[in-house]
């Protein structure tokens, strides 16, 4: 026998035992399902609380939030689905709207948190509300709730994000803090702004942010023949919020990017303040942090690039803004020394309409009650945004 060359069975038997062994190895590293643990305290009676009112009563249930295994495999209640029917503008109520005005078809498209459409010829009469997504057979359809949804057009193709939460597949469970679950801001696509919206992703249910990040509110943004993600790191895992992006493929179906880069945090700005200090809790817990929430990217007609971005401030949840030093996605990324609006009014989005005026669509609410959208004109003809007056509808 040759020095080196091993005989052709003793050969065969060490290949089926190295294959034996790579095999147990990946079956063991597979990770076990986390197991929801101690979150942090919870609210006071009456206390102010993001994700549902805390009743002053103790002896009154307090709103719970479905984690692990609680709330039957994460699966939201089947609600029916509402009647379509014709509806003014100020009787809509919603958190996180998105107006996409269509030159084609000449119609405003609404979307929100939610994940339904509605459709309008003149921004006060509305039409609706439509299901325009099929995520039949994805990990989505076990959240069903679409936040912050949002429908964009690159090319000829029409794309729809929105950002889905899976309650029964914890991420990480950070002691007295939080249950982390799997969030994800997820893209699908039609030919049409009315959808079917479908998956296109590379591969079902594919993750466009790092799996074990907590992503929520990703927008599209297109840079010199590059498309990116702009999406927030949730501070409810991080402490304090970050803004982050990624590059997208040219077809939106996957990432390309090798890691995310993180754009600022939400503690750089002076006006998003600590959650646990300025008396707000969320889900019903009292989670220190700083939040960031709601991006969406601009140029002024000067051509200065800047974000709209939300947060929790003095008059609780507030709009922002910060600009680009460079000019690019890059930055760096200073913060506006005041807020773009505050009094519990934020995640707006801008849109032009069809006569090309500027505005600004935005949810308020009024203590404890409902969001309600407002419209605002805005003026970008500077180098900065400028909040206009509310627009009476």
């Amino acid at each position: 026998m040759r020095r080196g060359i091993l005989p052709l069975a003793v050969t065969c038997a060490l290949a089926v035992l190295s294959c034996r062994q790579q095999t147990t190895s990946v079956v063991e590293s597979a990770p076990e399902p986390l197991v929801p643990g101690e979150q942090a305290p919870p609210a006071n009676p009456g206390q102010r609380n993001f994700g549902g009112f805390i009743p002053s009563n103790p002896n009154q249930p307090r709103p719970q939030r479905p984690q692990g295994q609680q709330a039957q495999q994460g699966q939201r209640p089947q609600r029916p689905a509402p009647e379509v029917r014709e509806i003014a503008f100020n009787d809509l109520s919603m958190s996180d709207p998105f107006i996409y005005p269509d030159p084609i078809t000449k119609t405003y498209y609404l979307t929100s948190s939610g994940g339904r459409m509605y459709k309008s010829k003149d921004l006060k009469t509305w039409t609706g509300p439509y299901n325009i997504i099929d995520i039949s057979g994805l990990w989505l359809e076990k959240a069903g709730f679409a936040a912050a949804a949002e429908i964009h057009k690159v090319g000829e193709k029409y794309y729809y994000l929105g950002t889905w939460s899976d309650h029964s597949d914890l991420i990480q469970v950070i002691p007295r803090r939080y249950n982390v679950p799997h969030n994800q801001t997820y893209i699908l696509a039609a030919d049409s702004p009315e959808g079917p919206f479908v998956s296109i992703a590379e591969t079902p249910g594919y993750d466009y942010e790092p799996r074990d990040w907590d992503c929520i509110d990703g927008t599209l943004y297109e840079e010199d023949g590059h498309i990116y993600m702009v999406f927030v790191h949730e501070w409810t895992q991080l402490i304090d919020g970050t803004m982050d992006y990624i590059e997208l493929a040219p077809d939106l179906t996957k990432t390309i990017s090798k890691k995310p880069v993180t754009m600022f945090r939400a503690s750089e700005a002076p006006w998003s303040l600590e959650m646990n200090g300025i008396g707000e809790a969320t889900f019903g817990l009292k989670m220190p942090g700083w939040v960031t929430d709601g991006p969406q990217m601009f140029r002024t007609q000067t051509g200065k690039l800047g974000m709209l971005w939300s947060t929790w401030g003095a008059e609780r949840y507030l709009q922002g803004i910060c600009y680009s030093e460079s000019g690019t996605i890059a930055g760096p990324w200073i913060q506006e020394p005041e807020p773009f609006l505050s009094n519990n009014s934020g995640h707006g989005m801008l849109f032009r309409t069809f006569e090309g005026k500027l505005l600004y669509i935005v949810h308020h609410a009024e203590e404890n009650g409902p969001r309600k959208p407002q419209l605002w004109n805005v003026d970008d003809s500077g180098d900065k945004l400028v909040l206009l007056d509310r627009i009476p509808m």
